[in-house]
C-alpha cells in the first residue's frame, strides 16, 4: 500500500497552532493505469492588454499612410493625442487552419494565443498575459490584475488555461477595496506596519516548502514533475509575501486614492460603459504606478458587444448584422458610431499611463499595452483584415507612432514581436499558419 494519499497534507506550525496545505492530485494516489525608484533602479516594464469586440469598417479605419504621422481616419480620430504613442498593425488574418472560424472566438484567441481554436467553448492554451506575467510578474502583490467595464464578470480575454479564465473585476469599488483597502502599502509612507497575518502566511509556506525536499525524493518523475508545478506556485506566493513584509522603496508617481468610488449605474448604455472603463482604468493605472502588479488586463466590451446607443434599438452586435449599408456613405452609420466609441476608450486608456510621470518621462515609456478585437470587417465578422495594437515604449525598447500593415500576415506577430520585447525567451509562439518566429523590426527600438 502507497505511503502517499490523497488525505496526505503538508503541515506546519504556527504560534504553536498546527497548520496544514493540501497536495495535489498525484499519480502516487492512483493505481497503475493512470528610474523612479529612490535606489536609482529604473522602473521595471509592465505589459497589459485592452480588448473589444466587432472590429471596425475598414474604409474609415485603416489609415492610408504606413510609416511614421499616419493619417487618423474617421473612425480613430479620437487618437489625435496619443497617435504617436500607438503602433498600429492592419490587414492582419486570423488562420483558422483546419479549425472552423468560430466567429467572435478565433480572431481574439489567435491575437492573444497564436493558436487557432477548435471550438467557441476551449481556449487552446494560456493568454499572452499570462506567459508574460511568469516573466515579470512575480515579484509584486498581484502577479496581474483582470477588470472589465462591461459590468458581466463572465467578460475576459484572459485565460490560465484551456478551462480557467481570469475572472475580471467588474465594480469599481470593489476594485477599489482590493487594491487601496487595509491592506494596501503605501510606498511613500513614513511608517510600514507589518500585518500579522501576513506573517503567519509566510510562516505556513515556509514550513510546507521545507518538507518539500524529502517528499520530492519517495515519489516517481511524472509525481515530481506535477508535484514541483505545484510548489512553483507556492514559490510565487512566498515571493509576494516577502515583497508585501518589505518596506517598499518610495515611488514618486504613486499618488493613491484616498475615496472609494461610489459605483455607476451598471447598465448597458454606452455612456455607462465609458464610465466604468474611466473608473477602471484610474484604479488600473495607479495600481501599475505603486507597483502593486506589472501585468494587467481591461476588457472594453465583450466580443458579442452587448453595448446600447441611445435612442436606437439595436444593441451593437444585432446592429452589424442588421443595419443596412449607407450606399451614399459606404457604411453602416450606427455600427460605425459604436466603434468609434470603443477607440474613444482605447485612447482614454493611453492618455491616462501618459498622464502619471514617472522618472524623466511618463509610466507609459515603461508599459507595453497589447491591443486586440475579435473580427476585422464588423458587418461580415471576418477574421481578415483584423487591427492589432501596441501602445507605449517598453523602457525604450520599442519605437512608437508607426502604422504597420501586416500585407495579410498572422495577427500573432504582434504578440510574438510583444513577447520578445518583454524578455520572455521563445524561439517561436503559435502554431501552424499563426506560428511566428521574427520580431516586426518596424517597431523595435
Amino acid at each position: 500500500m502507497s505511503k502517499f494519499n490523497r488525505r496526505r497534507l503538508l503541515k506546519g506550525m504556527v504560534n504553536g497552532v498546527g497548520v496544514s496545505v493540501a497536495l495535489p492530485f498525484l499519480e502516487a494516489f492512483l493505481n497503475g493505469s493512470g528610474t523612479a525608484l529612490a535606489s536609482g533602479r529604473p522602473m521595471p516594464v509592465r505589459f497589459g492588454t485592452w480588448g473589444y469586440g466587432l472590429g471596425g469598417t475598414s474604409e474609415i479605419f485603416v489609415p492610408k499612410k504606413t510609416g511614421a504621422n499616419y493619417d487618423l481616419p474617421e473612425e480613430i480620430a479620437a487618437w489625435e493625442p496619443v497617435r504617436d504613442d500607438i503602433n498600429l498593425f492592419t490587414n492582419g488574418s486570423a488562420f483558422p487552419d483546419s479549425s472552423p472560424n468560430n466567429n467572435h472566438f478565433t480572431g481574439w484567441v489567435v491575437s492573444r494565443t497564436g493558436v487557432a481554436p477548435e471550438d467557441s467553448n476551449v481556449v487552446p492554451a494560456e493568454t499572452i498575459d499570462v506567459t508574460v506575467a511568469k516573466q515579470i510578474g512575480r515579484a509584486t502583490r498581484f502577479s496581474s490584475l483582470t477588470a472589465t467595464a462591461t459590468a458581466d464578470a463572465r467578460d475576459t480575454y484572459s485565460f490560465l488555461n484551456a478551462a480557467t479564465p481570469n475572472a475580471p473585476e467588474w465594480s469599481p469599488l470593489q476594485f477599489y477595496n482590493r487594491l487601496f483597502g487595509l491592506e494596501f502599502q503605501d510606498p511613500n509612507a513614513s511608517e510600514f506596519n507589518l500585518d500579522p497575518r501576513l506573517i503567519a502566511r509566510r510562516s505556513v509556506l515556509s514550513g510546507v516548502m521545507d518538507q518539500s525536499r524529502s517528499m520530492m525524493k519517495s515519489l516517481g518523475a511524472a509525481d515530481r514533475q506535477r508535484l514541483d508545478q505545484y510548489f512553483t506556485g507556492l514559490r510565487q506566493l512566498e515571493k509576494q509575501f516577502d515583497q508585501r513584509l518589505t518596506k517598499p522603496e518610495p515611488i514618486a508617481s504613486c499618488v493613491a486614492p484616498t475615496e472609494a468610488p461610489v459605483n455607476p449605474l451598471m447598465d448597458k448604455s454606452a455612456d455607462a460603459v465609458k464610465l466604468r472603463h474611466q473608473m477602471m482604468t484610474e484604479l488600473m493605472v495607479m495600481a501599475v504606478a505603486c507597483d502593486q502588479t506589472r501585468v494587467f488586463n481591461m476588457t472594453y466590451s465583450a466580443a458579442f458587444s452587448s453595448i446600447i446607443k441611445p435612442g436606437y434599438p439595436k444593441p451593437h452586435h444585432t446592429c452589424t448584422h442588421e443595419e443596412p449599408v449607407d450606399e451614399a456613405v459606404g457604411y453602416q452609420h450606427h455600427a460605425s458610431w459604436f466603434t468609434r466609441r470603443a477607440m474613444e476608450s482605447w485612447a482614454d486608456f493611453v492618455q491616462a499611463f501618459k498622464a502619471v510621470p514617472e522618472g524623466d518621462g511618463t509610466l507609459l515609456d515603461n508599459v507595453l499595452i497589447l491591443g486586440t478585437t475579435d473580427v476585422g470587417y464588423a458587418r461580415t465578422h471576418a477574421i481578415d483584415g483584423m487591427p492589432v495594437f501596441l501602445a507605449g515604449r517598453a523602457g525604450g525598447k520599442v519605437k512608437s507612432g508607426r502604422h504597420i500593415d501586416l500585407g495579410g500576415g498572422s495577427v500573432a506577430q504582434v504578440g510574438y514581436t510583444a513577447l520578445r520585447t518583454l524578455g520572455v525567451d521563445t524561439p517561436s509562439w503559435g502554431t501552424l499558419s499563426n506560428e511566428s518566429s521574427e520580431v516586426i523590426a518596424e517597431v523595435v527600438a
